[in-house]
């Protein structure tokens, strides 16, 4: 590829991190989508865990995994919102007629996402420490910093599946992404362990990137892990999953094209 190459294709996916940028800017709803939802969620659970006066270490266990959804959720929001607002603005159209393809789609949104998470991630282990005595660090940085990119690697899986329903059934994608969502919290570990989920619950747990990147963190505060080489198995299942959700897009988009789909979500 040449550099000329590679800079048309640094602008096409940056013009879509930008419009990321502009709706964070001009809709204050979806700030607070960002930082303000999470964080109540957090403070939320937070004194629940203490009006129920779990140990330090059960608190310690339970704030793990509502950061770390948090951290899946705003990096899902941002790629599938490029996407659903320029469906319910009528603009899908014109906006794919642009020479660009589902990389720079996914390159410039996802990237956004992960600048947001990060934001989500610092206030929250920042909340955690202040207000639940719970220090990320401890685990030390390296292993902080695996466990993040396995977060934000994973949210790109589900953020890209959200575009894919989006291209085929319009704005009511949103629905989609509230119904993954959901099977990560019931199924994945966030609340409580694995292990307590029926036994075709806890099958489909082992096959979610989250479940092992979970168990990997919780296992630097005192529980054992089930299991050796979690974040290989989370990252190779997140390679997966992402070059499912890759070929998921690129189907979805070119259907859509197929049977006029752009045309009728568009103006």
């Amino acid at each position: 590829m040449s550099l000329s190459s590679l800079r048309k294709h640094l602008i096409r996916t940056g013009a879509f991190a930008l419009k990321n940028w502009l709706i964070t800017k001009k809709r204050i709803f979806h700030l607070f989508e960002i930082l303000f939802w999470p964080l109540i969620n957090l403070i939320s659970v937070g004194l629940l865990t203490q009006f129920l006066r779990l140990e330090p270490r059960m608190i310690e266990f339970v704030l793990i995994g509502v950061i770390a959804f948090s951290v899946i959720q705003i990096g899902q929001l941002d790629m599938a919102y490029v996407i659903l607002y320029s469906i319910w603005n009528k603009s899908l159209k014109h906006e794919m007629a642009a020479p660009v393809n589902p990389f720079h789609l996914v390159g410039g949104s996802w990237t956004m996402g992960v600048v947001h998470s990060v934001l989500v991630f610092l206030l929250l282990c920042v909340i955690s420490s202040l207000a639940f005595n719970l220090n990320f660090l401890d685990a030390g940085l390296g292993r902080l910093l695996l466990f993040f990119l396995g977060l934000t690697y994973f949210s790109a899986s589900v953020g890209m599946a959200v575009c894919a329903l989006a291209f085929s059934f319009g704005g009511r994608a949103h629905v989609g992404a509230t119904f993954i969502v959901s099977v990560l919290i019931l199924v994945s570990g966030i609340y409580y362990p694995v292990e307590i989920l029926p036994k075709a619950l806890r099958l489909v747990a082992y096959f979610i990137p989250l479940t092992y990147f979970l168990e990997y963190f919780r296992s630097f505060y005192g529980f054992a892990s089930k299991g050796t080489n979690l974040l290989l198995y989370g990252f190779l299942l997140t390679t997966v999953y992402n070059l499912a959700a890759v070929w998921l897009l690129f189907l979805s988009i070119r259907n859509a094209r197929q049977k006029g789909i752009l045309t009728k979500m568009s103006e």
